[in-house]
């Protein structure tokens, strides 16, 4: 068990009142990828759905939680907010389960609010990288590490693991959140949400120009990364829900059943605004 860092803190207050906003929630089903040596990008994620159909994913890859959920018993038909309390204190699994409730109640509110964000213009939060930047990413980004590199711009990678530390020519890869503060561009990954790093790679990331959160785990109302000085998130939307989670279940790629989204603080409405809209509808 662990004590809930101030940004998991906020996203379990969240769900608790979009499910008081539109009534209680329960869990429909619960769909994990399959255990594989090496799965693909697809294959890393479980899938909450709720009663009214809303699904939300989280990140399973973090210290045996895939094999954990596996072995857990089913938890259909339990309130959705049984599931969030799991984010708050809960192990590794009930954290990722917890995360993709929250944001299954997210996408509810969204869906009941009329809210849809817009698409995204790429994969890494349209950071639109140029010549004179300086990129940093928390998480390891191979794609958009060639994209830099291609066009002179220096990347600082934050890892946690100490075997991938090193240092050459245009790139550094550090266990030292500090080296992130000559940055003028961040991406970070979704994963973030669920290690308690949140807190601590925020505070070097302030004087960034553009600041962007990415993956299918980021599907949360961002109202606590946009006041942390975040620029854009950048996560999935499922388009096509039981096509979408049967490609969950065969740890398939997801193609068409979803799309990439972006929210930024000039587009999104806000929590408060989303929650009087329903309560006004």
């Amino acid at each position: 068990m662990s004590v809930a860092s101030p940004v998991r803190n906020w996203l379990c207050e969240a769900a608790r009142r979009i499910d008081a906003a539109l009534g209680p929630a329960r869990v429909a089903r619960i769909v994990l990828p399959p255990l594989v040596d090496q799965p693909g990008k697809e294959g890393e994620f479980c899938a909450v759905q709720l009663d009214d159909g809303s699904v939300g994913l989280a990140f399973t890859l973090l210290d045996g939680t895939l094999a954990a959920l596996h072995a857990r018993g089913a938890t259909t038909g339990a309130a959705a907010l049984g599931l969030v309390g799991g984010y708050a204190t809960g192990d590794g699994a009930a954290r990722a389960l917890g995360l993709a409730a929250i944001n299954a109640l997210t996408r509810r509110l969204f869906d009941r609010a009329g809210f849809v964000p817009g698409d995204s213009t790429d994969s890494f939060g349209s950071l639109a990288l140029k010549a004179g930047d300086r990129l940093g990413m928390i998480g390891h980004f191979t794609p958009l590490i060639e994209q830099a590199r291609a066009l002179g711009i220096p990347v600082t990678v934050l890892e946690l693991k100490a075997e991938l530390v090193r240092e050459e020519a245009g790139l550094v890869v550090t266990l030292d959140a500090q080296r992130l503060a000559g940055c003028n561009k961040i991406v970070s990954t979704s994963t973030l949400l669920l290690n308690d790093t949140f807190e601590r790679v925020s505070e070097a990331w302030r004087g960034a120009e553009a600041v962007a959160i990415v993956g299918p785990s980021a599907g949360c109302p961002p109202d606590a990364f946009f006041a942390a000085g975040v620029s854009a998130v950048g996560t999935a939307w499922v388009a096509e829900a039981d096509a979408f989670l049967a490609r969950v279940a065969a740890g398939e790629k997801w193609g068409e059943t979803s799309r990439k989204v972006t929210l930024t603080p000039q587009r999104y409405p806000g929590l408060d605004a989303l929650l009087d809209k329903v309560g006004r509808s």
